[in-house]
């Protein structure tokens, strides 16, 4: 004996019920339902109820579980990305708190930073730094801090109609003054470990938002251009007649250019162009750089002549004359010579690479290495931070960098130094806001030391369970591997200000660690330490020098995001126990696009700071894409809006929808809105459903004077069979979501559903209408179908929330008022019953459901329609156990398959002659030659061969041993079945009778009338108990619908349950309900429903 699995015994805990307003909860269900329109009427009763904060309330005491809500930037609404990251985050946090934990989960607001600046310098019209300060930087971040407020309620608005339970109300705002202070102390703290620095290195530079970015912003972004790919002659000072040739893309850096670097260890030629005379020295693998190798061999005349060869030291120290006159002053620096280094390649170009050192990191590290550039003195950097040349490239000054390209080549041209130009599509990044093509450029920033902490990041990384775990080993892990210095500094406005003072003279530096520390030194008060607070502020110096003055700089943003997990409460002056309990998170969760954004930033943080990461468990998903698979754009308009799709297919839908996809295994997804539908179609009304046919059956029953029953006696199969599948699949619901195996939990939920609503009640429907084995057993069938059907509310209810505190609302009625919650949300997931569990005959229901779905494949290639009954199918297994499993339920597969015979045996070779081909294809790969001598043995086997072959999935031959994929099997019937069709799924065979005969075709005649009946009552709405009496004419007195109706007149009256009679021999003597004609058997047949 068991009692019924319903969840209603595990509420959360409460001190006292209080009467609270309820959800519409009436049994009677209507017959069309709005999902979006049931999904507002729970929208409101959370609200009204603050459901939300009462489950904080009923968990608190419970063990605490940790989450981090990254901050997206308040730049625009949100998109379908935002969704499927905040529904993952809310279903995990969901079962969280379902499965006795107390999760909070406050919402929060990256505010600062190039997303928001951006957005402003586009409603400004501002595009340099001088606009910026001329409009007053207390009046941009003015700015800056309105458009954070203007999209906060918009948010609030969409994300809570997703379904997502998160807290607006406290939520965190990089702009706070609180969380603010707390970056600087994670600051200082880096500082004091002495992993913070000032140094000029070439960065990735955005010129169109005039700031450096880090490393792996510059890694957001990388788009295909065709860029100008020239060769340059720089002749040599000791012969002009001979010069070298370098390569480059970006023709901008070579007014800058100061030396040119050959590897040394290459071989490099010197050779006499045939057409021009002209005498060049490059790279000997590099001489298809100018000319087709293929061609020059047969060529007469030679394209070229070989001169000499010798190795690239033999080069080095060689002077040249420079391409432009602007910097030639810097010769006396050691510049226009040639530099020797190992980094360049003989994978392109010319293997000789033109040095600007303001502009590459390898050609900044070269010159410093050969005296071109000093230590701590400045570099050449002829660009403004918008990219235009400034007035030490006269002949260009005010263009932008990729504008002057055409106009430096003509000027080289014209110079005679031009050897060849052409273009090169390749994959160049671009800035991550502005979408413009970075630059690389020496620039004095603040870096914080990864790289001294590289083993650390990836001992704490190896500490962390990600799902998908491909990214963390190998995307994640392999950018630790190579993790540089990170750039932390931005020359920008609205952000947290770098809290450094200096000296004139840097010998005095002072790093603030709160607001409470710069009050002290300044003996100032302080609200508010944005720029325009900070930005004339002085430190007296307590080494004599004066004042000291604040770096401009401001942080990158993704600083401030990775310090979340200290800032977000104000750590450490505030709420230290409340961190020490929830640190680090038991779950984050964003996108694949976050493995080098958020996600790296806190790793690095929480290392420095703790030498661990800051987060156990970690869900990655993919990107969501357009329908025609490229990313979703505003302007293109190429995806639907998230609110009209939720508005009218319902939110549950498109949350299902999401979860249930590639997405969630860290892969794209090609968002379709009639997947979406398909949800709708597929899982939420069979659901919905299931539900209304259980309480249509559930009233009737009372109505006649009957109690459900409170206790489970399951005896009837097909209740044992779905009360093990229920309590199986608690337990492997909990065991996935332990995993954070999203992608295999919804799966399994759905074919769960799958067997409540094809399977248990379509097979079970005349039980639980009282046509079965008396009241007794209708009963058990309705309280079997109420236990699963809470239990599949419970375990759905984290996934799709407002359908399932509907279906709660209604079902929990049926309960004890003590037993009843005000939310489903409230109740903790249900305990499985251990009793209630039985492989065994799940396993004979599997069996069973795969030969009912091989032959129904039979019926649907054949076009024979299930309602037409065939004589006979004949189930072929080898194995003992699956004929015995088949044959204890004959009379289910006999009645789902509208069969008048079934024959189930393991004697094959009655029906089935096995034949063996060799699969050459994959034995020729593996025994290459010896293949063709096992193909003819394989042939002789017998069909006993074949068969222990199938039963053994091994054979050897030729001292071989060969597996399944090596041997292909053929099946023929054997003589005399020539009338039958067949299909199977490897080891099951399927075989079905496809002759028809007279009594087969009125057997389905009268299965199609009583069809015809039932799909009536519908459409006039009745309900299961309402009474009626039948008429019917066969207005052409056709004779096959005649002799069915007589020959199945027992069959018909079983399964109408009223009276019926033929309208020609009395018309109706009450009301009529509905009349309608039809075509039957292609003859034209009236039908009526009148009351009795």
């Amino acid at each position: 004996m068991a009692t019924m699995t319903t969840g209603e015994n595990k509420p959360m805990d409460v001190d006292e019920k209080k009467a609270v307003p309820r959800l519409e909860a009436s049994l009677n269900i209507p017959d069309n339902v709005s999902f979006p329109e049931e999904e507002e009427k729970v929208l409101q009763y959370w609200k009204e109820n603050d459901c939300f904060k009462t489950s904080l309330k009923k968990s608190e005491g419970r063990t605490p579980y940790s989450f981090y809500d990254g901050p997206p930037f308040a730049t625009g609404m949100p998109h379908y990305g935002h969704i499927l990251a905040g529904t993952i985050k809310d279903v995990v946090t969901r079962w969280a708190t379902q499965t006795g934990h107390h999760c909070e989960r406050r919402f929060g607001w990256d505010c600062h930073g190039l997303p928001i600046e951006f957005e402003i310098e586009k409603q400004l019209d501002i595009k340099t730094k001088d606009q910026v300060l001329e409009y007053g930087i207390a009046n941009y971040n003015k700015a800056c801090r309105g458009i954070v407020q203007r999209f906060a309620k918009e948010w609030e608005t969409v994300v809570s109609r997703t379904g997502r339970w998160i807290d607006f109300e406290n939520d965190y705002k990089t702009m706070n003054l609180s969380y603010m202070e707390s970056v600087w102390w994670v600051f200082k703290e880096l500082h004091k470990k002495g992993l913070v620095y000032r140094g000029v290195k070439v960065m990735p530079y955005s010129t169109g938002c005039t700031t450096t970015l880090s490393n792996f912003e510059a890694n957001m972004n990388y788009q295909d251009v065709s860029d100008p790919s020239v060769v340059v002659s720089f002749p040599l000072v000791e012969d002009p007649t001979t010069s070298l040739l370098a390569w480059t893309t970006t023709p901008w850096t070579l007014v800058s250019n100061l030396g040119l670097c050959v590897n040394p260890k290459f071989k490099y030629v010197k050779i006499k162009d045939t057409k021009t005379g002209n005498v060049w020295i490059l790279a000997e693998t590099r001489l298809c750089q100018l000319y087709d190798l293929k061609k020059a061999e047969k060529a007469k005349p030679p394209l070229f002549e070989k001169l000499a060869e010798f190795q690239g030291t033999e080069l080095a120290g060689k002077e040249y004359v420079p391409l432009f006159p602007f910097f030639t002053a810097m010769k006396e620096e050691g510049a226009f010579r040639v530099l020797t280094d190992g980094y360049v390649t003989s994978e392109s170009g010319t293997g000789i690479v033109h040095q600007a050192p303001g502009f590459g990191e390898d050609d900044y590290r070269v010159c410093l290495a050969h005296g071109i550039v000093k230590k701590g003195k400045g570099v050449l950097c002829p660009v403004d931070p918008s990219g235009r040349y400034t007035n030490e490239v006269p002949d260009f000054q005010g263009m932008y960098i990729k504008d002057a390209d055409p106009k430096i080549c003509e000027a080289i041209k014209a110079m005679g130094r031009m050897v060849n130009k052409g273009a090169l599509v390749h994959s160049y990044p671009f800035c991550w806001r502005s979408n413009k093509p970075l630059m690389y450029k020496a620039c004095a920033s603040w870096f914080v030391e990864v790289e001294a902490i590289k083993d650390q990041l990836l001992e704490a990384s190896d500490a962390t369970y990600w799902v998908p775990d491909f990214v963390h080993t190998r995307r994640f892990n392999n950018w630790l591997q190579d993790a540089r210095d990170w750039c932390v500094s931005r020359s920008r406005y609205w952000g947290t200000p770098l809290p450094i003072w200096h000296s004139e003279d840097w010998q005095e530096i002072v790093v603030v660690g709160s607001v409470a520390e710069l009050e002290e030194l300044t003996g100032k008060k302080f609200d508010d330490i944005h720029r325009e607070f900070l930005d004339d502020v002085r430190i007296p110096s307590k080494m004599g020098k004066g004042e000291l003055r604040r770096v401009e700089e401001v942080f990158d943003c993704w600083f401030e995001s990775g310090s979340m997990p200290y800032a977000q409460n104000h750590y450490p002056f505030e709420n230290k126990e409340l961190f020490d309990k929830t640190f680090p998170a038991d779950f984050i969760a964003e996108g694949l696009d976050q493995t080098r954004g958020w996600f790296y930033t806190l790793l690095v943080l929480s290392t420095a700071l703790f030498g661990k990461a800051p987060f156990k468990n970690l869900v990655v998903n993919g990107l969501v894409l357009a329908e025609d698979r490229k990313k979703m754009s505003k302007s293109l308009k190429n995806y639907p809006d998230p609110m009209e799709v939720i508005n009218k297919h319902s939110a549950d839908a498109i949350r299902l929808y999401l979860i249930n996809s590639p997405v969630v295994r860290a892969e794209p997804l090609a968002f379709k809105q009639e997947g979406v539908k398909e949800i709708v179609k597929d899982v939420l009304l069979p659901l919905w459903n299931v539900m209304k046919f259980f309480l249509q059956n559930y009233q009737r029953f009372q109505r006649e004077g009957h109690e459900m029953p409170r206790e489970l006696k399951p005896t009837n199969t097909m209740d044992r069979w779905i009360l093990a599948a229920s309590n199986h699949l608690i337990n492997y619901v909990k065991e996935e979501m332990r995993c954070y195996r999203l992608y295999t939990v919804v799966p399994g939920l759905l074919k769960y559903l799958d067997n409540l609503t094809n399977w248990y009640v379509r097979m079970n429907r005349r039980r639980f209408k009282g046509d079965g084995d008396g009241v007794e057993d209708c009963g058990q069938a309705l309280a079997t179908l109420y236990s699963v059907l809470m239990t599949a509310v419970h375990l759905m209810s984290p996934f799709i929330p407002f359908i399932t505190e509907n279906m709660y609302h209604k079902l929990s009625q049926l309960l004890p008022e003590d037993k009843r919650e005000e939310s489903v949300h409230y109740c903790l997931v249900p305990e499985s019953d251990s009793s209630l569990l039985d492989e065994v005959i799940e396993r004979k229901i599997e069996r069973m459901q795969t030969v009912i779905d091989l032959a129904r494949v039979i019926r649907a290639q054949q076009n024979i329609a299930l309602k037409m009954p065939v004589q006979k199918v004949i189930v072929i297994h080898h194995s003992k156990e699956y004929v015995d499993d088949v044959t204890e339920l004959k009379d289910y597969v006999v009645d789902e398959l509208n069969v008048l015979e079934l024959e189930v045996t393991s004697d094959e070779k009655q029906y089935v002659v096995y034949t063996a081909e060799p699969n050459l294809g994959v034995l020729g790969k593996r025994l290459k030659g010896d293949a063709k001598k096992i193909g003819p043995e394989i042939k002789k086997w017998t069909h006993d061969d074949v068969a222990q072959f199938l039963n053994t999935k091994k054979a050897v031959v030729l001292g071989h041993e060969l597996g399944e994929d090596d041997v292909k099997v053929v099946r023929n019937f054997a003589e005399g079945c020539g009338d039958y069709l067949s299909n199977g799924d490897g080891q099951v065979l399927v075989m079905l009778d496809k002759t028809q005969s007279e009594e087969l075709l009125l057997k389905g005649l009268a299965r199609e009338f009583t069809n015809r009946v039932q799909k009536l009552r519908k459409t006039a709405g009745l309900q299961p108990g309402d009474a009626i009496k039948i008429y019917y004419e066969n207005v052409e007195d056709d004779a096959q619908i005649t002799g069915a109706l007589a020959q199945e007149a027992s069959y018909i009256s079983d399964t109408v349950k009223h009276p019926w009679a033929d309208l020609k021999a009395g018309a109706p003597q009450t009301d009529i309900i509905i009349r309608e004609e039809q075509e039957l058997n292609q003859k034209k047949v009236v039908f009526v429903l009148a009351k009795p």
